[in-house]
């Protein structure tokens, strides 16, 4: 199962989490309980789950009332609050994560050590509600054991007036803790993504993309935001039982003619071994009609100055040609071992299934496998493979 994230619509706030969780199932009183009893240590708040319609889209509203206000309070005396609360340790755990990124981006911000930071808005009831109840959907719905993806969070524009004066939308805390993510500006004049629903997005995702990959959706749940705009302002969570994977790749090139066959089957070793994930020669015809061939390497971004340097060092190229972040697309793989019976001997064969979308593309057999039953047995490899089908 993968579960996509999509704040690109309208931005995202824990409520807004919450209630796109109830939409897929979540207990929405056990919520409630939750939600109330966690924050109870930090001011009374009063929670209420409702359905609503955000410009014909029907989603769920998890409204927070904070009943009383209090105080600002240390990092350090927040957590331990945090610690003592009658939770499972997982949910602990990650709340606790969560917390520590909305100080770790304060603190940068106003110049302070971690132990400096007292917490306003972020440690108000209802800040506490929105991260502990989003946490605990995610967990009750066995997100945990999925992937989760996040698409680009819409942070809107303009300003907003804050207790350090007024200051660009998105606020300084949202602008920290998104690094390294991806976010856009607008749809509209308002702030769209608050630093809570940052720091819970920024937790749970795996991985951050800008596109939607191949996917066949399974469930999609809504969660409404409280402001109303010439679009529907919503927070989406998809749900499929299956992905297409797809990942950026290097395409490094070079030409070559003065290797032997002996030497070239020693670089397709020495790629392989490098980190190359495909290593291909084809026959060309160069300048001057002399005969070469192109040596074409697939490889990851994070090989790729070790796939140069063994290049380098083994043809004494001159010129390499890199063509990066080439997207590629992957099927979901698998692996199965089953047992064969051959010459009443048994040998275990590993099979590479392929999927996409749930269906089978292809099931071919390991050929070190064939390979070693071949050798083994003195029969030919291609008598093996049909022994095996």
């Amino acid at each position: 199962m993968t579960i996509i994230i999509d704040p690109q619509a309208s931005g995202i706030a824990g409520n807004m989490l919450i209630g796109a969780f109830v939409d897929l199932g979540a207990d929405e009183n056990k919520l409630k309980e939750i939600m109330e009893s966690s924050a109870e240590e930090f001011g009374k708040i009063n929670v209420e789950f409702s359905k609503v319609s955000k410009h014909g889209i029907k989603s769920t509203f998890c409204h927070v009332e904070m009943l009383e206000h209090t105080h600002s309070i240390s990092f350090k005396d927040f957590i331990s609050k945090i610690e003592k609360l009658d939770l499972e340790t997982n949910v602990k755990t990650t709340s606790v994560n969560i917390f520590k990124r909305i100080a770790e981006a304060e603190a940068k911000i106003h110049g302070k050590d971690l132990s400096e930071v007292h917490f306003h808005e972020v440690g108000a009831s209802d800040a506490v509600a929105d991260v502990i109840g989003s946490v605990y959907a995610y967990y009750s719905l066995g997100f945990d054991a999925q992937k989760v993806i996040g698409l680009p969070i819409a942070v809107g524009g303009g300003q907003i007036k804050t207790d350090h004066g007024t200051i660009p939308v998105p606020v300084p805390a949202v602008v920290e803790i998104m690094k390294d993510a991806n976010m856009v500006g607008g749809p509209v004049d308002s702030e769209l993504a608050t630093p809570t629903g940052c720091a819970i997005y920024m937790e749970l995702c795996d991985e951050i993309r800008k596109f939607i990959p191949m996917i066949k959706p399974e469930n999609a749940g809504y969660g409404a935001g409280s402001k109303d705009f010439d679009h529907p302002n919503i927070l989406r969570i998809i749900e499929s039982p299956d992905i297409t994977e797809s990942d950026e790749i290097d395409v490094i090139e070079t030409n070559i003619d003065h290797l032997t066959g002996e030497e070239i089957g020693y670089l397709f070793d020495v790629l392989l071994d490098a980190g190359a994930s495909d290593v291909s020669i084809t026959p060309i015809i160069m300048k001057k009609n002399r005969q070469g061939s192109l040596l074409k390497v697939i490889s990851r971004k994070e090989n790729r100055e070790t796939i140069l340097n063994s290049i380098f060092k083994e043809t004494g190229s001159l010129g390499i040609r890199i063509t990066p972040n080439i997207h590629r697309g992957v099927s979901k793989r698998e692996f199965e071992v089953e047992t064969f019976n051959i010459n009443d001997k048994d040998y275990e064969v590993t099979f590479k299934t392929g999927y996409v979308n749930g269906e089978i593309i292809s099931r071919r057999p390991e050929y070190e496998d064939l390979k070693r039953i071949a050798q083994d047995c003195g029969l030919a490899l291609k008598d093996v493979k049909e022994l095996i089908r």
